[in-house]
């Protein structure tokens, strides 16, 4: 992305002109989830101002309550690379894999094995853990390399071909940015007869989305990560959504992807995933939509990329920091611009708290990744500092949490 393309995406988000204490925030927490554009804030308001009804109406809010329904499942098609006929949508990403766990768990038996991994999200971990226990089925944990963050392909091996029934792992860390090989953990899946369900959440807003490359049966994301509203995104292969029973109930549809979706949905949320989607098709060009993604989300992870190797330069001459995580910049297609760090004698949430006394927003803590925290020995002190970058951030934010953070020596 040019710098011209960089203020102009920033100049469509509001939220980026807020000002505390007479500097500019700097919003670095973007895991944690992104700020939003204009149109998606316009497409929202315009979903509540014009009126919808409930689905099913003879009349015309209904309709326009179905067609707001029907252009969000082709939109997040779109972003997945998949069909609209296999989008479902929930609240979050946890609800629907809380719903997608229990639904999975009735086919699960004795011997059968559930893999997950340390590298994932608490979201992507629990929910199987806890259907796993309802059903007397084992769970096994899947390691990752304290070293540099990545996940143990030998002991994934291991795991899938001991009688596992499926697969939940991550295509990248919230926590500490790893990009796992996905493909290569779907072909040990696949080639066991093993399900292979992906927490796609932080991995959305930084690369392109196919499952079919990545393998996936099922996945799974949430809008406001992507520059969108609190909602969940649930793709699954259309045989699977068709022969999986959900909890649903009686008279909710008993085929189509609706059938996984519980209760009436956000229409105005679903108007704003519609935008989102349209947004990032927007930094791109192409003949259609998705070829427009394609293009958008590979300029935006350029500019990502020149951002995370600013900050490597910066931090690599502090040495009261430590960077937890893969460290070469020649290795950044393994990771996204997330950055996990501690800062030596300071308990990441005072560094987290003296960053935004600054105006720079940046999460501490386990930001519910526990099994990462846990692995790497830092739980009991607080987790770590993380620094997030996103598309819309520029490189005077990255020389200002620089500057900050070499203000964070205590000796």
């Amino acid at each position: 992305m040019t710098v011209r393309t960089i203020t102009e995406a920033r100049a469509r988000f509001p939220a980026l002109a807020r000002r505390e204490g007479g500097r500019p925030v700097a919003y670095l927490d973007g895991p944690g989830g992104t700020q939003v554009p204009e149109a998606v804030i316009e497409a929202m308001t315009l979903r509540l101002r014009e009126g919808a009804s409930n689905l099913g109406g003879p009349f015309g809010a209904s309709r326009d309550a179905e067609a707001t329904v029907d252009a969000a499942r082709e939109a997040a098609a779109d972003l997945v690379g998949g069909r609209a006929g296999e989008v479902a949508f929930g609240q979050n990403m946890t609800s629907l894999t809380f719903a997608v766990s229990r639904a999975l768990a009735r086919r699960w038996g004795p011997g059968d094995r559930v893999v997950v991994t340390r590298l994932d999200h608490d979201a992507n971990v629990t929910p199987w853990r806890l259907a796993a226990a309802d059903r007397g089925v084992s769970v096994e944990m899947v390691d990752f390399d304290p070293a540099d963050g990545t996940l143990d392909l030998e002991h994934m091996e291991r795991a899938v071909s001991a009688g596992a029934c499926l697969v939940a792992v991550t295509a990248a860390s919230n926590a500490l940015g790893t990009v796992p090989p996905l493909p290569r953990v779907a072909d040990l899946a696949h080639a066991a007869g093993v399900l292979v369900y992906v927490d796609a959440v932080h991995y959305a807003p930084h690369r392109f989305i196919d499952v079919a490359a990545l393998g996936a049966d099922f996945l799974v994301c949430s809008a406001y990560k992507f520059y969108g509203p609190h909602t969940g995104v649930l793709w699954g292969r259309e045989e699977l959504l068709e022969a999986v029973d959900p909890y649903k109930l009686v008279p909710a549809p008993d085929t189509g992807p609706d059938r996984w979706e519980t209760g009436t949905q956000s229409f105005e949320s679903l108007a704003g995933v519609t935008a989102a989607v349209d947004y990032l098709a927007g930094l791109g060009e192409g003949a259609g939509r998705r070829e427009r993604l394609r293009s958008g989300l590979a300029a935006a992870r350029a500019h990502e990329e020149s951002l995370a190797i600013r900050f490597f330069e910066g931090i690599s001459g502090m040495p009261h920091l430590r960077l937890y995580g893969l460290a070469d910049p020649a290795r950044l297609a393994e990771r996204t611009p997330t950055f996990a760090l501690s800062v030596e004698g300071m308990h990441p949430a005072e560094a987290a708290r003296r960053l935004g006394e600054q105006g720079i927003y940046a999460w501490s803590g386990d930001y519910y990744a526990v099994g990462v925290m846990e692995h790497l020995g830092v739980a009991a002190e607080g987790g770590l500092l993380r620094i997030g970058f996103v598309h819309y951030n520029t490189f005077e934010e990255v020389d200002r949490v620089l500057s900050a953070l070499a203000g964070l020596r205590t000796g």
